[in-house]
């Protein structure tokens, strides 16, 4: 990739600065979400994770990724990638981030659903490797771009972020053309190990019932039962694994949620009550803050 062209290309999507350590700007599609996330301190340990197997690609600056489960502690450098499986927790140091020079990196999360369907139609096998060249490590790859991802991941920043005709469906093709190139490298297995199944955490059955009561108040007595932990704990570890605390996790799947019902032809107001919002304006300054789109635009 050129990271030059890519910065430059960057510095024109970017926002004013809300948050100084993952501040990020987010576009969605029917089958994928790509974000950009800016840090401009020194920060060390800051969670990152996913629901949906996650594709992140540096930009500048440099990481230091840590997942406790495979005992794995890397640098993440600019033209590598990292491929995440779902539910799979990463800890991140930021040892170089600055206001002058950001570390920098874009994730484009991929719906299981969508691998699958690529998958089946390149009628791929799951076969675990066992080649010592790659060093394969079940829930994760880290590894160095081709040109032809690198390229790639520059155009499918334009689609994304850019409001063109036929945008969702020029932003399939580039998204199965990453899940192609992907399944022709080391992650491969990863993909095809996770994309129809569900990863299990303590958390697991917490989350389902978030999941399953979108539109009920947050019980934490009652999720803390679910999960067999005190309060104490159940804060630490849904902030651990997810970044997040449960109440701004549930808004996350309520915001995403809203957006498959607009698209589906429902009423803005009807979509913002049914799913637990309780303010159609303050659900648009949501909602336009995570898609960069209002509700009204996003229905057309």
């Amino acid at each position: 990739m050129n990271t030059t062209l890519l910065t430059e290309k960057l510095t024109k999507k970017r926002q004013a600065v809300d948050v100084l350590i993952e501040n990020k700007i987010t576009f969605a599609s029917d089958n994928a979400e790509l974000s950009i996330y800016d840090t401009y301190q020194d920060a060390q340990k800051v969670a990152l994770h996913s629901s949906e197997l996650l594709f992140c690609g540096m930009i500048s600056g440099k990481k230091v990724m840590h997942v406790a489960d495979s005992n794995y502690h890397e640098e993440f450098l600019p033209q590598q990638s990292f491929v995440l499986a779902p539910e799979q927790g990463v800890l991140i140091d930021f040892p170089e981030a600055s206001m002058k020079q950001p570390t920098t990196c874009l994730a484009i999360e991929i719906s299981r659903d969508k691998i699958s369907q690529v998958a089946d139609a390149l009628n791929m096998q799951q076969q675990i490797s066992s080649d010592d060249f790659f060093h394969y490590i079940p829930k994760l790859v880290h590894t160095q771009h081709n040109q032809q991802t690198q390229q790639l991941l520059e155009r499918m920043i334009g689609l994304f972020s850019e409001n063109e005709q036929d945008r969702h469906y020029l932003i399939d093709l580039s998204v199965n053309e990453l899940i192609t190139r992907l399944l022709q490298q080391q992650s491969r297995d990863l993909m095809l190990a996770n994309c129809q199944q569900t990863i299990a955490c303590p958390l697991t059955d917490a989350l389902h019932f978030i999941k399953e009561h979108l539109n009920q108040t947050l019980d934490i007595d009652t999720l803390c039962k679910i999960a067999c932990m005190s309060r104490s704990k159940f804060y630490q570890q849904f902030k651990l694994a997810f970044g997040q605390s449960p109440a701004m996790w549930q808004q996350q799947l309520r915001l995403k949620k809203s957006r498959q019902l607009l698209q589906s032809g429902q009423k803005i107001s009807q979509v913002c009550y049914d799913l637990g919002f309780t303010n159609p304006s303050h659900f648009s300054r949501l909602f336009k803050q995570k898609f960069g789109v209002s509700p009204k635009q996003c229905k057309h």
